[in-house]
């Protein structure tokens, strides 16, 4: 074997740089370094990017199946395993239904392992349970776009940014989480385009922004909809693009009519000058690009705060062109995919209705059997009916629901409870502890498919390493599975086999093929018989749903406001350095020695008042956790907000976070909840989440 160089795809955020792995002659990995004249990164990398080769390091990677036996894991063979997972799912088939089973698919697999996971519930299972953690990020993107404009993904391409005259970043912080994008905007605001960031937090790109809306969390609609009525007193609103393409915009403009800048500034914090100016600044900009994250859909009222964004870029006619849209910031490298594939409860690959009689004939047809036709549960919703004796067996790859679910001890409880639970994973993550069996995947490096990244660009990945021990790629085990399951519903070859398949049952994907995606740098869907090439930019002649829908949204208050037990609110955030649950960044000494295991974010006057200095141990608790950490004091929260990253599992802030749920999609508001600090006595170390429950 000589050295070699293998072209891919950062495993990280949905920005999806492009990356060569260095491999040597004896197959090891030995560096990374960024693609030249990539169409995303244009051949730079962040610090996550950087650090791939520890990610997938075959230190502590888990390299054989493994089973419970009482409180410790045992090497198995594969057969012992699938047998072990196969005769288990049929007991509890034969006993409870298809109703008690689910899959947890993940948004760090492939494309192709997306939509074996979801083939596997739905044709083999015989259940819609399957979801994926765009539950609690990006579902309320997918079902209020779906509404307004027929198509739930980022409209406009990152490109795109060098050519708008004004770059609107809301509820985001690209320059943590998408730090390659986050610099282009950087880059795209010096050559001239105007920078205006809502979000409560001081980011560093609001630091720099020429104008910063500091609000309060979950006020999103109240800025939003005095933003339109601003607009459409001063008709500064574009009445070509609503008269030809948009309908609802009487009912839009009488439900804003009497909000008025100045009935919004005691809920939003923001002044009534500012909204005009924010509101002029966007209406009669050219073209203006909306970015958004999930500072917009993680409340309860998330599925609205979408709608009411598309609201503002159809009444302004700032869509379908050149450096405008609305366009969600995707946090993991394959969320966009997986959500296409059909890791929903309530959608097909290609988002066809999972309650669509039609649906399930062509895919019953296509897949020459039976399938699941009662509705599916979230993977919150599997939770809570597994607490109430409904659901007994889970499997789930990728994910890490006990670091990043609300409500930890609710899931752990959950999780406790079921009859089967397998997990498949690269390394012992803490839902990884809690299996029953465990079974040793493949990285990214070490397996064939396609991610799509959030512009709507499938890549394709190729091996370039072998597989530790006898770990394998999850369409291959869940092919495997299936079989052992009296299913040959997954009996693919090889991964081209699994894509083509996937392609010629997803309308959007039809016209794509390895051969073309290599060829092209990836291809932006849709990309079918209308558009070979792919598009970089949707809904530039019409929608999908025919005319766009404006539809009227209402503010909502926040679930749990603070008060005089937990007097002051907690967001979450991400820190620049670490990703997810921190399975993948925190084995790199590099990242982990730049920031401590968990840290709080307080402002200097919440600091003084609670007689807690820089850097000192903390108490902070909520109605449904406790976790221990250290201050950070810093202005860029202000008073009466404190927030905390959820990357480390020993202070986890979902310990913390509130399980209420958006309606529409059940997305939980992981973005606000009331908590109440205190410092712990001078000296003492905070001490993890584990010690504390030991010590219960």
């Amino acid at each position: 074997m000589t050295s070699s160089i293998v072209k891919t795809v950062c495993p990280f955020c949905g920005v999806g740089c492009g990356i060569n792995l260095k491999v040597d002659e004896k197959g090891m990995l030995t560096g990374v370094e960024p693609l030249p004249n990539h169409p995303m990164s244009h051949g730079k990398l962040c610090e996550k990017g950087w650090s791939t080769a520890y990610a997938i390091n075959p230190d502590n990677r888990i390299t054989e199946p493994l089973k419970r036996i009482k409180d410790h894991f045992e090497p198995i063979t594969w057969d012992e395993a699938l047998d072990t997972i196969s005769s288990s799912l049929k007991d509890v088939l034969e006993e409870s239904g298809p109703a008690a089973v689910g899959v947890i698919s993940s948004a760090r697999a492939t494309n192709e392992d997306n939509y074996a996971a979801q083939k596997l519930a739905r044709a083999v299972l015989r259940t819609n349970n399957v979801d994926h953690c765009a539950r609690i990020c990006h579902s309320p993107t997918v079902a209020g776009l779906k509404q307004t404009l027929g198509s739930g993904a980022m409209t406009n391409s990152a490109k795109d940014i060098f050519a708008t005259d004004l770059i609107l970043v809301i509820g985001a912080d690209p320059t943590e989480n998408h730090s390659v994008f986050g610099g282009q905007i950087f880059e795209a605001q010096q050559k001239g385009a105007k920078l205006i960031v809502i979000d409560p937090r001081v980011t560093r790109l609001a630091k720099v922004a020429d104008m910063h809306v500091q609000l309060r969390p979950g006020s999103n609609i109240a800025l939003l909809n005095a933003m339109l009525h601003v607009i459409i007193k001063e008709n500064w609103h574009n009445r070509d693009f609503i008269s030809q393409r948009c309908e609802g915009f009487d009912e839009l403009a009488k439900n804003v009519e009497d909000v008025t800048p100045e009935s919004v500034e005691r809920s939003t914090c923001v002044s009534a000058e500012q909204i005009r100016q924010v509101a002029k600044a966007y209406s009669q900009a050219k073209s203006a690009m909306i970015l958004y994250g999930m500072g917009i859909t993680q409340f309860v009222s998330g599925t609205q705060s979408v709608i009411g964004l598309s609201n503002l870029a159809l009444a302004c006619g700032h869509i379908g062109r050149p450096g405008t849209g609305i366009n969600p910031l995707r946090g993991q490298n394959n969320v966009q995919g997986a959500c296409d594939m059909g890791c929903l409860p309530n959608v097909y690959p290609g988002y066809q209705g999972a309650d669509s009689t039609d649906t399930q004939a062509k895919f019953s047809q296509a897949w020459e059997g039976d399938v699941a036709d009662q509705p599916g549960l979230t993977s919150l919703g599997m939770t809570k009916a597994t607490l109430a004796g409904d659901f007994r067996a889970l499997i789930l790859f990728g994910e890490d629901p006990v670091v990043t679910d609300p409500d930890q001890n609710h899931v752990r409880a959950a999780l406790k409870e079921l009859d089967l639970l397998v997990v498949a994973e690269l390394s012992m993550t803490e839902t990884a502890k809690m299996a029953d069996i465990i079974l040793p995947a493949a990285s990214f490096a070490e397996k064939e498919g396609t991610f799509t990244n959030c512009e709507r660009r499938v890549q394709h990945i190729t091996p370039a390493l072998s597989p530790p021990g006898s770990a394998m790629g999850d369409w291959q085990w869940m092919k495997a599975l299936a079989e052992r399951l009296g299913s040959n519903q997954l009996s693919w070859l090889n991964s081209e086999e699994v894509f083509n398949e996937m392609t010629s049952l997803t309308p959007s994907y039809q016209g794509m093929s390895y051969e073309a995606i290599d060829r092209e740098q990836g291809l932006q869907w849709p990309c079918n018989q209308d558009a070979p090439e792919g598009t970089d930019i949707l809904h530039r002649n019409s929608f999908p749903i025919g005319k766009a829908k404006l539809i009227p949204v209402h503010y909502t208050e926040i679930d749990e406001p603070a008060d005089d037990q937990y007097p002051l609110l907690l967001t979450t955030n991400r820190l620049h350095f670490h990703y997810g649950c921190g399975s993948m960044t925190r084995k790199s000494p590099l990242l982990e020695r730049e920031i401590p295991p968990g840290v709080l974010f307080i402002n200097p006057d919440d600091a003084r008042s609670l007689k807690i200095t820089r850097y000192a141990p903390v108490g902070v608790r909520s109605r449904r956790g406790y976790i221990e950490t250290r201050a950070m004091i810093t202005d860029d929260v202000p008073p009466g907000l404190v927030s905390m990253p959820y990357h480390f599992k020993e202070a986890p802030s979902n310990q913390l976070t509130n399980t209420a749920q958006d309606p529409i999609t059940k997305m939980p508001e992981l973005k606000v909840c009331a908590v109440a600090v205190f410092p712990l006595p001078s000296g003492q170390d905070p001490k993890d989440v584990q010690r504390l429950w030991e010590e219960e």
